[in-house]
């Protein structure tokens, strides 16, 4: 490979590469597809494809951000060009290159081949071993894992081997690497703690440093500072060291000092802060900056003059595993360039702005945080403004620090990333490494990453790749070489505007750039252009090629107007698009957005001319009305719009052309009257078109007297009173130019006649606007002179319309007294200036009250009361106005009238009298006695007025008179109801009043007298009888002797049966209820017996039976519920009173059945009686019931078939109780005998003392030899001698025999500081199982043994109440309970108790082993 001397890039020679060097690759082994055209060599050499492509591309930004500052934009690059990238590489690349995003790709990623096959060679060749580390400067070194250092020069040219195998075998592999910044001098770390420094000029070894750090520990770091005889080192014990190169008398030596010892805290990364060239003379630089992160927190220290910590910064929280990082970058802010550093352990990243005071101190100051989801085990600056990351998952990360946002992702998993963790461990030395050190080891490749000038490069296992920032042109390109040109454009526009982030090479005045990236812009929309008509599709349905377009031309309309470039498009864009009919048209539908928003405003003749032709071909008129309106009119033909607009009614665009092109604006008008009034004045129907012609007209005039134009803008200042009077000539014209015949003033006369009160409106609209503009203090003699002007057209307008409309049987009431209505609201102006004959009003008067139409009643009513809420100087003669009102019976005119007279009873007739107000008389009523404000003298007579009309009032809705009584007059309740002479209409009126009051009058239920409410009783009787038991349910007023009374008179039993009950004569209710459940069962054996001749007599006699069997069931539940509410406070014997007979009533019918359907109504009936049998058998014993059965003929023959369900039931029931009971004193032993075992156990349990002597006296608990002594011992370890116990109070006694004892050093502890625990202090501290230990003492020989007898194991009252506190923690779930819920879901069963069950169907009766499915106890450890 031949050397170029001109390189100034790693890459550049790599296109010089011999490639017939390189061996045949095989086809089927890297899946490599077949081309029909293999590429020439001048189309590769003329493609910028593969040299510029990254190899991953996962962007996830989304945003622009400002422009970048120039000194951190352009360096001089280290690879300006790739040297290409493998086969799979590229494949990946096509897989992912549609997620491209508004950033594009914002890396440029690199293979350096050269390297990469040097190093795969050296470690096949010379046995030099796998790479370790590398490091970047003017030129590039890799370590390997066999202590050889490969120095390649710019253009990837291996120029120095440094080292041998030899070296590798004694120091171990290179652990880390650093060059100085005139690329003279090479430090080298080793695995095995060495250090060696060779000169890279000639490949000589200056220096073997091995007393640097203590031994066995592996070199992490070494790296020059800005001083090249100043270095500094990392070792695997956490400590740094600073390192002085000196040369004496030839001799080189080194001088060794520690920075920081490992003992304080393992530091695990360390970064000097390197000035760039261009800011040599930086003040900073004096300090010689050092950043460390240990595994705590990060120190700044600075080397010089002397060595001085400046700062300490703790790391937020993280996972013990995350690796420290460091980076130093000098920013640009706020016209100085300061130094920033930033560190992270885990997912925040913190900056810190290092800068010099005056004073000669650093002060530093935090940054904002930056969060990202993901652990950062690499973090470099590519420029001042960028930051490149990869996480644990080795996904690199573009950042935009100022914005916080991802440029882009890349996936690094081919890189196949080197990592450093045996240098970490320290294996090469035999792994003395903290545990902490050695966990974040397992992450560490710190001397995998290198940057240097805006470029980082990465070292694989196998390879070196590198990292450049594209310029903006690149990003753009290769947007466009993926064919996104919708977002190469928008990328662009983001240049355009400096809102861009990580921009490289926009260089100058911000003029000068953005007419750089326009014209770029330009040059994408022509490629735009000419890709989406060759891509679009020739054949299929026109809807696809009318899509294609829509997704293409608008982004090209777009971009061209935000360029301002409206001559790029129209003449040269539309031009190209124009050979295609589907794009021309899509163009010019286009274009229709961006006029409405008046982003376009000028077309040229061209495409204006294509424009109508368009819209007017495919009908899309209202489209092309809304552009006419807002173009320009100077680009219009007038007279082809104006015919094209009145041929398809676009009137709008007709009126806007006419004003702005010709300041004519009563043409417009002209046309418009032309249409709308011939018809009008015939008298006939307008259609739907012709009303909106009206409309716009009515707006139009609106427009042109208030000064603004239609329909959109306003009228030049200087025009707008030419305007004002052109228009009110027009409209006082005595006739239209076209015609002679026609009646006067016919314009005036149309516009009244098409919508009289609009009209009025916009002539009221211009009087308000013209009273409004007159500023007094401001007026010039002109304006006086147009004033003066407006005020006489107005009076003649007025004059024209009472001559038009007065005495004109053409118009309706409405329309005369809206004139009337209008002339009055400008009469009562305070400016006001017309004049009006007030004998118009008069005959208006007379004309609405005309009693000869009866037409329009309501809309000649509502006009008249219009015309007097106006007032003013409208005065009409009350007393005269009024007859007119009532024979017109106009009664909210003769309300207005009383009102204003305070004659408000009068106007409760005026209510009544009005069939579409009778509803409101209620609330009129009830608000004027309630409100404040009136006198009592007026209250009065409306209370005297209403009571008059008490019956009228209830006629018209009982409920709200109800609520009117009961709030207002409480006390006239009789007198009321005397009144009414209708018995349903009072039964209605007394229903409201005894209800419950709800809503606005709430709590006003009135208590009325006992008499009433059983006249209301008897009423419901006659009138609503199954409303009966719900009242007397609810009322409590009424007297039971005279309601039963009542309800006996209308033979209602049940609710007799219910008074009677209420009464006490429960025997009497049931004698009741038994009669009519007689009749009723008298009925029903008679319809059983009679016979049916037709069909449809038999289902008629069918539906009948069915009734009466639904009426007996329903009689007999309410006698059912009687018998059980009675029995409960009844003996034996009264009980058998009330069932007996009920029994034997249903049981005496059954055997005077015959007839076809006998059986069927026996069976029913045979069902009834079980069921009463069932209810009776909870009060009737069983026996007595069996009995009284046998004696009935119905069930005492045969061989006691009929009744063997019922001794099968009661079998069954007793089965189920004695089972039920079998088991639950089982159950209740079973319980008792476990809670007992279980609290012997606890109490007998052994107990082990903590200590061997007294708590109190602090001696042993045998200190005596020669008598016996009784010790306590608790269950929470202490140990006490029985005297000791009971000078200290700690004992309760119980008995004479009996002692209860408490813990005197737990009860110290809960009795509070120092003083007497109290009783209940006692209690909770006392043992749950107190042991009494009597020492016996006997002397055998020299020698005395103790014993310990345990003398007595009581329970006493604390002892039993913890007994019942366990005995409630441990208890289960209720067994009673269970039994309980079993028992009462057995007798609810539809069986029931004395329901027969067949044989066989598993009653428990036929089951032998009858069991109750029970839970066990609940489990406990022992």
């Amino acid at each position: 490979m031949s050397e170029s001397p001109d390189a100034h890039s790693l890459v550049s020679a790599s296109s010089q590469l011999n490639l017939m060097d390189i061996e045949p690759i095989d086809d089927k082994e890297f899946d490599i597809p077949q081309v029909d055209t293999p590429p020439t060599l001048e189309s590769i050499l003329n493609e910028l494809e593969d040299e510029e492509e990254p190899f991953v591309l996962e962007d996830n930004c989304l945003l622009n951000t400002e422009n970048m500052d120039a000194h951190s934009c352009e360096t001089s690059s280290l690879a300006s060009s790739d040297s290409g990238e493998p086969a799979h590489l590229k494949r990946k690349k096509r897989t992912v290159e549609m997620n491209a995003t508004v950033h594009g790709s914002v890396l440029r990623h690199s293979l350096l081949k050269g390297i990469s096959a040097q190093i795969v060679s050296a470690a096949d060749k010379v046995d030099a071993g796998l790479p370790t580390a590398i490091t970047v400067s003017g030129v590039i070194a890799v370590g390997t894992s066999h202590g050889l250092a490969l120095v390649f020069d710019n253009s990837q040219a291996l120029r120095l081997c440094l080292g041998s195998t030899a070296t590798g075998a004694e120091f171990g592999a290179v652990s880390a690497l650093s060059i100085n910044q005139d690329c003279s001098r090479l430090l080298c770390g080793f695995a095995k703690g060495q250090i060696t420094m060779w000169d890279l000029a000639n490949g000589k070894l200056l220096r073997t440093i091995t007393d640097a750090h203590p031994p066995g520990t592996a070199v992490l770091h070494v790296k020059f500072t800005d001083d090249p005889t100043l270095a500094v080192c990392n070792d695997s014990g956490g400590s740094v060291f600073e390192l002085t190169f000196r040369r004496v008398m030839g001799v080189r030596s080194c001088d060794s000092r520690c920075l920081f010892s490992g003992s304080k805290g393992e530091v695990c990364c360390i970064e000097p802060l390197h000035t760039p060239p261009d800011l040599k003379d930086h003040p900073i630089t004096l300090y010689s900056l050092l950043a460390m992160g240990s595994l705590t927190k990060i120190l700044v220290i600075g080397l010089k003059p002397s060595l001085k910590v400046w700062m300490t910064f703790p790391y937020s929280k993280s996972d013990p595993s995350s690796v420290p990082q460091l980076a130093w970058q000098f920013v640009p802010v706020q016209k100085t360039v300061n130094p920033v550093l930033a560190f992270c352990r885990g997912d925040t990243i913190n900056f810190l702005l290092v800068k010099k005071e005056e004073t000669g101190t650093i002060h530093v100051i935090k940054q904002r945080q930056l969060h990202l989801n993901c652990d950062i085990i690499s973090l470099s600056w590519i420029n001042s403004r960028t930051l490149v990351l990869v996480d644990s998952h080795e996904k690199l990360q573009v950042v935009d620090r100022p914005s916080q946002e991802v440029l882009e992702t890349m996936d690094l998993d081919q890189v196949q990333l080197v990592y450093n963790s045996r240098h970490f461990k320290s294996l090469a030395t035999g792994g003395n490494v903290s545990q902490a050190l050695a966990l974040v080891g397992e992450k560490a490749c710190y001397q995998s990453v290198s940057s240097y000038a805006g470029q980082i490069v990465y070292l694989g296992t196998k390879s070196a790749h590198i990292m450049t920032l594209r310029n903006w042109r690149e990003r753009v390109d290769w947007l466009l070489k993926q064919e996104h040109f919708v977002e190469a454009l928008n990328l662009a526009w983001s240049f355009h505007e400096g809102t861009a982030k990580a921009v490289v090479g926009l260089f100058g005045d911000p003029v000068k750039r953005k007419a750089v990236v326009a014209d770029k812009m330009v040059e994408i929309l022509f490629q735009f252009a000419d890709r989406s008509l060759k891509k679009c599709p020739e054949q299929g349905k026109i809807q696809v090629m009318e899509q294609h377009f829509k997704d293409v031309v608008p982004v090209m309309v777009d971009y061209s107007l935000l360029l301002c470039r409206t001559d790029l498009l129209f003449n040269q864009l539309y031009t190209h698009l124009v050979e295609n009919v589907v794009a021309k048209g899509v163009f010019l539908e286009s274009l229709e957005s961006y006029i409405v928003t008046e982003r376009l405003g000028h077309l040229t003749t061209p495409v204006m001319r294509d424009l109508l032709a368009h819209y007017h071909g495919n009908g899309m008129m209202e489209s092309l009305e809304s552009c006419i309106v807002h173009l320009d009119v100077t680009s219009l033909d007038i007279q082809q719009v104006v015919r094209l607009c009145w041929e398809n009614q676009l009137y709008d665009a007709m009126i806007y052309v006419f004003n702005s092109g010709m300041n004519d604006y009563i043409t417009p008008m002209e046309k418009l009257f032309a249409v709308i009034g011939p018809p009008l004045r015939k008298g006939r129907s307008l259609t739907d078109e012709q009303v909106v012609m009206g409309n716009k007209l009515l707006v139009y005039i609106s427009c042109c007297l208030a000064g603004r134009a239609y329909p959109r803008g306003d009228i030049p200042e200087d025009l707008v009173p030419q305007v004002k009077n052109q228009v009110f000539d027009f409209l006082v014209r005595l006739h239209s130019t076209d015609s002679s015949e026609e009646e006067v003033f016919p314009f005036i006369r149309t516009l009244l006649h098409f919508d009289t009160r609009e009209f009025l409106n916009v002539l009221a609209l211009v009087s308000y606007n013209t009273n409004q503009e007159t500023q007094p203090n401001t007026q010039t003699f002109e304006d006086f002179k147009n004033d003066k002007q407006a005020l006489e057209y107005q009076q003649r307008i007025v004059d024209i319309l009472l001559k038009v409309m007065v005495d004109n049987p053409d118009f309706t009431p409405s329309q005369v007294g809206g004139l009337f209505t209008f002339l009055a609201r400008q009469l009562a102006k305070p400016d006001n200036t017309l004049f009006v004959n007030r004998k118009l009003f008069d005959q208006v008067l007379e004309f609405l009250c005309s009693l000869d139409d009866d037409s329009r009643h309501t809309e000649r009513q509502q006009v008249l009361l219009e015309l007097l809420q106006v007032g003013g100087v409208v005065q009409f003669d009350e007393g005269r106005l009024l007859v007119l009102a009532e024979k017109a019976e106009f009664y909210q005119i003769c309300e207005f009238l009383y009102e204003k007279k305070h004659l408000y009873d009068r106007i409760i007739d005026c209510y009544l009298r009005d069939p579409l107000r009778k509803g409101e008389v209620f609330s009129y009523i009830h608000n004027l006695l309630s409100m404040p404000g009136y006198s009592p003298e007026e209250k009065r007579m409306v209370w005297d007025k209403t009571l008059q009309h008490t019956q009228e009032l209830v006629t018209l809705d009982p409920s709200k008179s109800a609520d009117l009584v009961s709030f207002h007059f409480h006390e006239e309740v009789r007198p009321i109801i005397s009144q009414l002479r209708d018995d349903e209409l009072l039964f209605q009126f007394l229903g409201c009043l005894l209800e419950p009051r709800e809503g606005d009058h709430a709590g006003t239920a009135l208590t009325l007298d006992p008499d009433l409410h059983e006249l209301q009783v008897g009423l419901i009787c006659r009138f609503a009888p199954q409303e009966l038991l719900s009242f007397l349910h609810t009322s409590q007023h009424y007297r039971l002797e005279e309601a039963i009374q009542i309800t006996q008179q209308f033979d209602h039993s049940e609710a007799t049966a219910f008074l009677l009950e209420r009464k006490g004569d429960a025997q009497g209710a049931f004698t009741v209820l038994l009669k009519t459940l007689k009749e009723k069962l008298t009925l029903l054996t008679s319809e059983s017996d009679e016979e049916c001749e037709g069909d449809d007599e038999g289902k008629l006699r069918e539906e009948e039976g069915e009734s009466s069997l639904r009426k007996v069931v329903t009689s007999l539940d309410d006698i059912i519920a009687l018998c059980h509410r009675s029995s409960q406070n009844l003996d034996q014997q009264q009980r058998e009173v009330l069932w007996f007979p009920l029994l034997e009533a249903m049981m005496a019918p059954q055997k005077l059945l015959k007839g076809p359907k006998a059986k069927q109504t026996s069976d029913a009936l045979k069902e009834l009686t079980m069921k009463v049998l069932n209810s009776m058998s909870s009060f009737i014993p069983l026996p007595a019931i069996i009995q009284r059965i046998l004696q009935d003929p119905v069930y005492g023959k045969g061989k006691l078939a009929e009744i063997q369900g019922l001794i099968l039931g009661m079998l069954e029931t007793f089965n189920y109780e004695q089972t039920l009971l079998e088991t639950t004193t089982s159950l209740l032993n079973h319980d008792l005998h476990w809670s007992l075992a279980h609290l012997h156990a606890v109490v007998s349990r052994g107990l082990h003392p903590r200590q061997d002597h007294c708590n109190i006296c602090l001696q042993q608990y045998k200190r005596r030899q020669d008598s016996p002594e009784e010790i306590i011992i608790f269950s929470c370890g202490h140990l006490y001698h029985c005297q000791c116990l009971q000078r200290k109070d700690c004992g309760s006694g119980l008995t004479s025999n009996q002692q209860g004892w408490s813990c005197f050093k737990c009860s110290s502890n809960q009795g509070g500081r120092g003083g007497v625990s109290t009783e209940a202090a006692r209690i909770r501290s006392t043992s749950l199982a107190q042991t009494h230990v009597s020492s016996v003492h006997r002397e055998t020989g020299a020698e005395a043994h103790g014993k310990k007898v345990f003398v007595d194991v009581a329970l006493d009252a604390q002892q039993t109440q913890s007994w019942d506190q366990l005995r409630s923690l441990y208890r289960g779930p209720s067994r009673l309970t269970i039994l309980s819920e079993l028992s009462g879901c057995h007798s609810s069963e539809k069986a029931g108790l004395l329901n027969p069950t067949q044989p066989g169907t598993g009653s428990i009766f036929h089951s032998e082993n009858f069991q109750l499915k029970l839970s066990p106890p609940p489990l406990v450890e022992e």
